[in-house]
């Protein structure tokens, strides 16, 4: 069973602690959810993030045989994936498997799971009876709820703002002890994340206790709000108007757009660039942000992978940052100086590009002992190989000298010609992050899609508070997919080092793979990395592969597959090339108005029991359909209508019937058109 210790060595953290004036409650965590201007000195007092999980523990040694283990989440692991056995199942009744223990001053900032079954118990300090006893989904996605009733709140309030995609937010501080206790059959823990923070031991922290959401609603109520749309609902504290950003840099061009004295802060950023292929542009484009003389900009990043939405413009709102359909990007990580400030972009593309936005300047106080510097270094690999048996750690940040980890990017090119999650899944690889003296990663996780709070390889576009996937081009995982996830109460401080690291584990072999990523962090003075200059070969252009053809493989084993064309004769259809659809090309129907439809015929040679899988092309052109097998509906649901409109996005989304026993001979599929998008 894992134990955490610290000895604090450090006089000046005790002393901070000891004259603190505020005690750590759910309310002063609550208000922490929504200030990032928080995450700019080194918090006092000091704390460590640790995650319990349900990774393959026998994943003990950096590197070693079982490194890359991944018989995790479904019961019968080689290793049970829990700390300790309190009691075997017997008569009937379940087991009881301990699954988080800590002792401390602490709190439980992010609750995940992907489908777990029985219940949780979870006690704090020296309760005998648990706090929490009930379905173990209900505390791992929404930990208030239980609580609310008498507090006024509703049970649909948590959701997209506690509750973001599968992780639950609902910090719960204790003073003494967190002990949590799993109660089921161990072949339904489907995998679960269980994030705390442990505080040094002489940290004033107040338990958390069911009165505490009653008490603290106005927080609840007031951080909920901002947590469910961010860019509506901020407040900045600045007083000072913007600083204009304006510039037009030329083909290999490096131009200096911003300079400030300090010490002040950037409470925003907002930009918007222009060119003739603005996909490249926002690739192509380096911005580097150079805080007190440095020789190298703290950030040094792709214009539009800083923003976390690359590549392109994909329209997302988190607490940290925001994209706009019409391209105009905004960050809010607040970004300190001691005594000057300088922008410069650097045009690494072959095409004229035009750069407008602005600075948000605050007045800022920077302490010499705590103050630090936010960091943002982007890195890419071009031509890897993802596979199940050659799976590699891709490192996301290495680095000496103390800071606090907040935010991540994940933007990757996934050229599977397999069309399902099943086989075309590029995430099965874990985080691992060591802290300081860390011999094995203090956070190990479930898989890449549960570090970024969704599951089962996804393919939903969503975009939360502090996560999101706002591009996936589909069919499946398959093509350009961006992730994204900020660690605002759930940071990540360290004292000496930090090594954050993502496994690269692909269900089959798939060559030409591209994985870009951003580790954003604050870091104090004298803080070293192992990152290397952008250039020109890293931000070449990268596209999906021409003339792709779909395999019968993975989930789609046992496919036959035709082209849209091929099965239907129609004046209101033609064809349109890109890169996305199979063979190059895509059938674009164009119907006059509501009622028309387009019939497809297909061909079935023997009969026999079928499931029938429509790819669809969804833009913000595209109107609703329903698809029907004669007078039947049977894809849509209850309603029977898809709306395949997705502005400012283009991708193809695959809709599936159950399986039905078809004849041999000719089976006609019609798609009615049922309206535009509202």
């Amino acid at each position: 069973m894992r134990q955490y210790l610290w000895i604090w060595l450090t006089i000046t953290s005790i002393i901070a602690a000891a004259a603190q004036a505020e005690p750590i409650t759910t309310g002063a965590l609550l208000r922490e959810m929504i200030d990032l201007h928080n995450l700019t000195d080194f918090p006092s007092p000091a704390y460590k993030t640790v995650q319990f999980s349900s990774y393959d523990h026998r994943s003990t040694v950096p590197g070693g045989p079982e490194w890359f283990a991944n018989s995790d989440g479904f019961g019968r692991e080689p290793v049970p994936n829990f700390e300790k056995v309190i009691r075997e199942p017997s008569g009937g009744k379940p087991g009881e498997y301990l699954i988080c223990d800590v002792k401390g001053p602490g709190a439980v900032v992010r609750t995940w799971t992907a489908a777990i079954k029985g219940s949780i118990r979870l006690f704090l300090d020296d309760m005998d009876k648990p706090l929490f006893d009930g379905p173990a989904e209900d505390f791992l996605y929404r930990p208030y709820q239980p609580f609310s009733k008498e507090a006024g709140i509703e049970p649909d309030f948590y959701r997209n703002s506690f509750q973001q995609n599968r992780a639950g937010y609902a910090p719960m501080p204790f003073a003494k002890q967190c002990r949590i206790v799993w109660v089921g059959n161990v072949d339904e823990i489907h995998f679960y994340q269980i994030q705390i923070r442990l505080y040094e031991p002489t940290a004033n922290v107040v338990t958390f206790g069911p009165q505490d959401v009653k008490k603290y609603a106005n927080e609840i109520h007031e951080v909920g709000k901002v947590l469910a749309a961010p860019a509506a609902n901020w407040k900045h504290a600045s007083t000072v108007a913007p600083v204009e950003i304006k510039a037009d840099l030329a083909p290999g061009e490096v131009k200096e757009v911003l300079k400030l004295k300090g010490p002040k802060a950037v409470e925003r950023l907002t930009l918007k660039l222009d060119a003739k292929d603005i996909d490249r542009a926002l690739r192509q484009t380096v911005m580097h942000v150079i805080c007190d003389d440095y020789p190298w900009g703290q950030v040094q990043s792709p214009v539009g992978d800083f923003f976390g939405a690359a590549p392109g413009i994909n329209p997302y709102d988190s607490v940290p940052f925001t994209v706009e359909a019409d391209g105009t990007m905004t960050s809010r990580f607040v970004m300190p100086f001691a005594k000057s400030m300088r922008i410069v972009f650097q045009n690494l593309g072959r095409q004229a590009v035009s750069v407008n936005g602005s600075v948000l300047p605050m007045d800022y106080q920077w302490n010499d002992t705590t103050s630090m510097h936010f960091r943002a270094r982007w890195r890419v690999d071009h031509d890897l190989v993802g596979a199940g048996d050659a799976v590699q750690d891709l490192p996301f940040l290495v680095a000496r000298g103390g800071g606090v980890y907040v935010g991540t990017t994940s933007l990757l090119l996934n050229p599977t010609a397999i069309p399902t999650p099943g086989g075309g899944w590029w995430g099965e690889g874990d985080e691992k992050i060591f802290v300081d003296d860390d011999v094995r990663p203090s956070t190990f996780g479930t898989g890449s899609e549960d570090y970024y709070n969704y599951a089962w390889s996804s393919s939903d576009i969503f975009f939360h508070a502090y996560c999101g996937q706002p591009r996936n081009d589909g069919p499946g995982t398959r093509g350009f997919v961006t992730n994204n996830r900020w660690h605002v109460i759930d940071a990540l401080p360290f004292k000496n080092s930090v090594a954050f690291y993502m496994g690269l584990f692909h269900h089959e072999r798939t060559p030409g793979m591209s994985y870009a990523r951003v580790g954003y962090h604050y870091a104090r003075p004298g803080l070293i990395d192992d990152h290397v200059p952008i250039t020109g070969e890293d931000v070449r252009p990268v596209d999906l592969p021409p003339n792709w053809q779909p395999a019968s493989r993975g989930g789609a084993n046992n496919s036959v597959y035709h082209q849209a064309e091929s099965l239907v004769q129609s004046p209101q259809a033609r064809l349109v090339d890109g890169n996305l659809y199979a063979g190059g090309k895509v059938l674009r129907w164009e119907p006059a108005s509501k009622g028309d439809a387009l019939v497809l015929t297909i061909p079935i040679a023997e009969a026999g029991r079928y499931a029938l899988h429509l790819a669809v092309a969804l833009n913000g052109e595209s109107g609703k359909i329903s698809v029907h097998m004669g007078d039947k509906s049977i894809m849509g649901g209850e309603k029977g209508v898809i709306d395949l409109c997705a502005p400012g996005r283009q991708m193809l989304r695959e809709l599936s019937t159950g399986p039905m026993d078809l004849p041999k001979g000719d089976f006609k599929l019609t798609v009615r058109y049922e309206g535009p998008s509202e």
